[in-house]
């Protein structure tokens, strides 16, 4: 089983040119089924049928594990066996009557407009530190892109005086428009700010951290960390909640799910709904406090 899963991360990075963060999901859920069939003495990858993965599925069930994991686990094991199936590694494929559970959408948590202002100004303009802050959490609301897009951003990205940035995810592009105070937040940093952080003038990302290299994800975590609590927000916030807030701030003013969808490159407009909710919600909450009646 283990040679078997060492094909199929092969196969995930050399055929399929998943993304990293695909292909360690992917390992992380397999081992932990392997393992588990390891220990219930089952080697031959053959013998594994719909009821032992359903066993597997209660086994997650019973450790306690969240709905929205376990589907995720169901997910990986799916590709996993239909790969095992298409390279005629096993003779019938066992996952084809298996069922993922019920994922019961969660309304996101969201900055209100007056929490972005906040957050959003407290970065200093006085140094290069502060330049780079603040661009940084400009184009994240301005745009709602993942973590991962914005500091995997290369400065041949952007096109300032059209305004908008390329931005790329598992071999898809989409371009999206950014507003004025990113446009300018972008200026300020590219002028006064990147090439004095610079250590090689041949570095193609956007953002760099003090050191001169590619920004990482959990450097991005502590500058959204440093500015929540220099603004006093009692919030946790994350680079997904300014995501969430970005989509919930367009629909809340107007725009259309099918152009929000597109902006946040989802492949699926039932995943952009859950923001005309979160609308349907606070159009409620407004008619309740303001109709005399209500």
């Amino acid at each position: 089983m283990e040679e078997a899963l060492l094909n199929f991360i092969s196969y995930l990075k050399d055929v399929k040119g998943s993304s990293q963060n695909t292909v360690l999901s992917y390992q992380r859920d397999l081992q932990k089924l392997v393992d588990y069939f390891y220990v219930q003495d089952f080697k031959v990858i053959k013998k594994i049928n719909i009821t032992n993965l359903n066993s597997y599925i209660l086994y997650l069930e019973k450790e306690g594990r969240a709905t929205s994991t376990i589907s995720r686990n169901v997910a990986s094991i799916r590709a996993f066996f239909h790969y095992l199936f298409k390279e005629g590694i096993i003779d019938e494929d066992p996952t084809e009557s298996i069922k993922s559970p019920k994922i019961e959408k969660k309304v996101p948590d969201v900055l209100t407009t007056e929490e972005v202002d906040i957050l959003l100004n407290q970065p200093s303009d006085a140094n290069a530190k502060g330049l780079r802050d603040k661009a940084m959490l400009e184009v994240i609301y301005a745009t709602g892109i993942r973590v991962t897009e914005l500091i995997n951003l290369k400065v041949e990205d952007l096109n300032l005086n059209l305004g908008y940035i390329r931005c790329q995810d598992d071999k898809k592009e989409r371009i999206i428009p950014i507003g004025t105070v990113a446009k300018e937040a972008l200026k300020q940093y590219l002028e006064q700010g990147r090439y004095v952080m610079l250590k090689n003038k041949d570095e193609k990302n956007l953002f760099v951290n003090c050191s001169g290299e590619p920004m990482s994800r959990q450097g991005f975590w502590k500058v959204i960390k440093y500015y929540t609590n220099k603004a006093n927000i009692n919030k946790k916030i994350t680079p997904h909640m300014l995501r969430h807030s970005f989509a919930t701030h367009l629909v809340e003013n107007g725009a259309d799910l099918k152009s929000v969808q597109e902006m946040l490159g989802h492949s699926d407009i039932s995943t952009t709904q859950i923001y005309a909710k979160i609308n349907n919600n606070k159009i409620k909450e407004v008619y309740s406090k303001a109709h005399p009646r209500a």
